[in-house]
């Protein structure tokens, strides 16, 4: 499996990133495992790249009328790769700090709640996800391959596959790291792709 691809590897991820070095680049010949959690890590450095060395006041500060932050953004990804990896893939229930949250009364808690949250708190609930998560996937693909299903099917019954999971979180990422973009340039006036 490639170093990008181990548990483990998001605190190494984000000291590449805050060393302003490369993020990692997805394997230019790479089997379909390699070539898409290649693509899933190199956006996740791409987030850690975007929020590092920020204080609680740039990982809140919004853009024009946004009610985003990027410490919404580590929030709401550290939500999203748990609710995907355990809850849908695994099929287990949420566990804290998810578990206890009335989503219906609060769907954007994961967003609205990350101000309470010191920047230290976000990047360890974030990296904690993204690695319970590269584990689930590495582990299921080692005995089932890509197409392993997840555990709980969708309302019409649909169950889709690791691949399908992959590629979604890829997508999901590609979105927010756009949007971290705008936030991190409006923070302290940081570009780049």
């Amino acid at each position: 499996m490639p170093e990008a691809t181990q548990p483990g590897a998001t605190a190494a991820l984000a000291t590449h990133a805050a060393l302003g070095e490369s993020r990692p680049e997805p394997p230019l010949a790479g089997n379909e495992w390699e070539t898409l959690t290649g693509y899933l890590d190199y956006h996740r450095a791409t987030l850690a790249w975007k929020v590092q060395g920020l204080d609680a006041a740039g990982l809140g500060a919004r853009v024009g009328s946004s009610s985003m932050t990027l410490g919404g953004l580590l929030k709401h990804l550290a939500y999203v790769e748990d609710e995907w990896a355990v809850r849908r893939f695994l099929g287990e229930e949420r566990a804290e700090p998810w578990a206890g949250i009335d989503w219906g009364a609060t769907p954007d808690w994961d967003w609205d709640s990350a101000v309470e949250d010191s920047p230290a708190e976000l990047l360890a609930l974030w990296e904690a996800s993204v690695d319970r998560a590269r584990s689930i996937y590495a582990e299921a693909y080692g005995s089932a391959g890509l197409d392993a299903p997840l555990a709980r099917a969708f309302p019409d019954g649909g169950r889709p596959s690791l691949r399908w999971l992959l590629v979604h979180l890829i997508e999901e990422y590609a979105r927010h790291n756009g949007h971290a973009d705008l936030l991190r340039e409006a923070v302290d006036g940081s570009v780049g792709e």
